[in-house]
């Protein structure tokens, strides 16, 4: 068995590739295995998309956000997600996100494992993926 990495004595398993190699479709394939397990997922993925947006244009969040707010978070009964927003002072000392600084916003009260996609240079337990057809190297 393999020793995973721990936070907070939370398993964490990180899954490393070059982009195309197939981790999201991967990841959409074992999740759902890991559910009927009655294994509960925390999920945290790295982009390297310089802005992405999970709300879209004309929503209030988006809207409160475009107008110079640092921090939303939108709730519901359903779900709640919240965006912060960095200033480029900050973007200039932190150029990637990092995972340990990132781990304090999961609940882990409703989380048996903590799965990474992404974060490749985080010294975590990983699974690299590898397509030879996309003819970049082993990580």
């Amino acid at each position: 068995m393999i020793s995973l990495t721990r936070y907070q004595n939370t398993p964490l398993l990180g899954f490393a590739a070059f982009s195309g190699t197939g981790k999201t479709t991967l990841l959409e394939q074992l999740i759902p295995e890991l559910n009927q397990a009655n294994i509960h997922i925390a999920m945290v993925k790295h982009t390297h998309h310089e802005k992405f947006d999970i709300d879209k244009p004309g929503k209030d969040s988006y809207r409160l956000r475009k107008a110079g707010a640092d921090q939303i978070l939108v709730a519901s009964a359903n779900r709640w997600a919240l965006m912060v927003e960095h200033s480029q002072a900050y973007r200039k000392q932190h150029p990637e996100p990092e995972l340990f600084n990132l781990l304090p916003h999961l609940n882990l009260k409703q989380a048996d494992l903590i799965l990474v996609e992404g974060f490749k240079h985080e010294q975590i337990s990983k699974i690299e993926l590898h397509r030879p057809a996309l003819g970049k190297p082993l990580l």
